[in-house]
């Protein structure tokens, strides 16, 4: 009887929480480890996991998960975001499990400005302007952003140049447009999966009631710049009361803090335990931002502008007319960058008042969150995309045949990284261009120039990232294109045509892909006899592989992956 009593005392105690003080002794419990970052601590001397988070690492050990700490007050001097940045991912490089083998994979949870330092990792931002030095691979499955200000908050600016962090958090601060436009003018998160949850809880004096968590703007907290249907938002503020931003009129007296978790039924711990997890449970869980008042039919702008031959303009204003509404002049940040928390969306006219540089153009802005656009006349590149699909990332690869889409680039020339490249077709809104085979990987400058100006981007190259055309498919028994009436058998061979498969090598009169990729049709895998460059056709990369069995008479989806990243999907018949 004792020995049961005393096991029940035992079972009726709180577990032990799983917050892994050593990052280099990490139990595995089959499930990837989870980081938090906190975000900006006012009194970096108190700051604790719990004052954080709250007991998010026990919820998250009742499902399996270690947990681990990145405080940003661990890094003395009160650095720079980008520093911050550069700090996390070597805690990451550091990592290990208790046997001693390195961490290949971690899931992520990042508050307020955690969720920048995140970004700013994810992109290499360096303390100099838009200068960048992104890591090759990261080891980052998911990530959930908590009332992370993307595009800034305007309660930074309080701060008064008091704290390089402050000030890099401000709304329409060169920070944050340079991580907001580190890839093709856009921003990118190299792959990851996130979501984000943003808080509605607010009084309203930072922007408008229902429209901020007392700090964060709903607009500036949206993941829609990465991807519709992201954004959870709870009616929480950024901190609980008690803090700053109540005794200051931002959030109210009762506030309850988005970020720090007090049980397993909290809203916020429901949506990281279902996102981590892989339920779709978080989809129900609070409000979609698309279905928010405000956001349903708005968004925010953050905006850059340049002369036609890509040279920085100080403007006096920019004024945005949105498709619905009176127009709006935007707020100026610095003598730079203009910036607005909400506008009506859709097709917003821009207007740039800088003398004789002063003109005007149109951007599409979608509903949901905000997005930044860089503003010029002359040629402007919209995208630079494998040519047979769009693909997420934003990455190209050697040798790969891209479309390069925007405006005014009738006549042009391109160039990467100050060398011309092959292009096979050139209009006003359109150039195909192959990528030379021995461009670096990494971040490279591609530029179109024609004799109203240029326009230079950043482009992300990485070692492969396969793209199938369309129709991209010869059944190997006649020669002839996959189709309906000529379907593809079990047994036979299949001719994929694609570009994207990166460097080779030359054998036998052949260039093999140096990364050798697979096939799957219908999800089973068609074993590949050749990968490698298409003969006689720069830029064309062809697979032959032998069809599986078993696949019935349908339509079934062709993918190739190669380094890591999977081809969208092509269709073929197969009987």
């Amino acid at each position: 009887m004792r020995r049961i009593l005393l096991l029940s005392q035992v079972l009726m105690l709180p577990l032990a929480a799983q917050l892994i003080s050593n990052p280099q002794a990490i139990p595995r419990t089959g499930k990837p480890p989870v980081v938090f970052l906190n975000g900006f601590e006012t009194n970096c001397g108190s700051v604790t996991f719990q004052t954080a988070f709250g007991i998010a690492d026990q919820v998250l050990q009742a499902n399996g998960r270690a947990s681990l700490f990145f405080n940003n007050c661990s890094i003395a001097g009160s650095p720079s975001i980008e520093k911050l940045g550069a700090a996390f991912g070597s805690f990451l490089t550091g990592m290990r499990y208790s046997d001693g083998q390195a961490v290949d994979s971690v899931d992520v949870v990042a508050y307020s400005m955690g969720g920048l330092i995140l970004r700013s990792y994810l992109t290499g931002k360096q303390e100099a302007q838009a200068t960048f030095t992104p890591p090759a691979s990261i080891p980052i499955g998911k990530a959930i952003f908590i009332a992370t200000p993307h595009f800034g908050t305007p309660v930074g600016a309080l701060a008064l140049g008091l704290s390089v962090q402050a000030d890099e958090l401000s709304s329409g601060s060169h920070f944050l447009m340079d991580l907001n436009t580190w890839n093709q003018d856009r921003a990118d998160l190299r792959g990851i999966d996130a979501i984000a949850v943003a808080g509605t809880g607010g009084t309203g004096v930072a922007t408008m009631p229902g429209f901020d968590d007392g700090l964060v703007a709903s607009s500036s907290a949206s993941l829609a710049f990465y991807a519709r249907g992201r954004t959870r938002l709870l009616p929480l503020c950024h901190v609980s009361s008690g803090g700053l931003l109540t005794q200051v009129g931002l959030c109210p007296s009762n506030a309850t803090g988005i970020a720090k978790i007090t049980a397993a039924s909290d809203d916020t711990a429901r949506i990281i335990v279902s996102f981590l997890n892989g339920t779709a449970d978080w989809q129900s869980i609070g409000t979609a931002a698309e279905d928010n008042m405000f956001l349903a039919t708005g968004g925010g702008l953050l905006v850059r502008a340049r002369t036609a031959g890509d040279q920085a303009i100080d403007p006096s204003s920019v004024r945005a007319t949105p498709p619905a509404g009176p127009a709006k002049d935007l707020n100026m940040s610095n003598s730079e960058i203009a910036y607005t928390d909400l506008i009506a969306a859709g097709t917003e006219s821009l207007m740039v008042n800088a003398g004789s540089a002063s003109f005007s153009t149109t951007v599409n802005l979608p509903a949901g969150g905000t997005r930044a656009f860089v503003l010029k006349p002359g040629p402007h590149i919209a995208a630079v995309i494998p040519a047979p699909a769009a693909v997420t990332p934003l990455v190209v690869a050697p040798r790969m045949i891209v479309s390069i889409y925007g405006v005014g680039m009738a006549q042009a020339t391109v160039e990467m990284n100050g060398t011309a490249m092959t292009t096979l077709y050139v209009s006003d809104t359109q150039i195909n261009a192959i990528v030379s085979a021995d461009a670096p990987l990494g971040l490279n400058k591609l530029s179109v120039k024609t004799s109203a100006g240029s326009h230079t981007v950043n482009v992300m190259l990485e070692g492969a990232y396969p793209a199938v055309f369309t129709p991209g498919a010869a059944n190997g028994t006649n020669g002839m294109l996959v189709s309906d009436s000529n379907p593809l058998h079990a047994g036979e061979y299949v001719e994929l045509f694609l570009t994207g498969l990166g460097a080779t090598d030359a054998r036998g009169g052949l260039d093999y892909a140096r990364l050798q990729p697979t096939v799957t049709i219908g999800g089973m895998d068609c074993p590949v006899t050749y990968a490698g460059a298409a003969p006689g056709y720069p830029g064309v990369d062809q697979i032959n592989c032998i069809v599986p069995s078993g696949l019935g008479t349908q339509s079934a989806p062709v993918v190739v992956t190669s380094n890591g990243r999977s081809s969208p999907a092509t269709m073929v018949a197969v009987q």
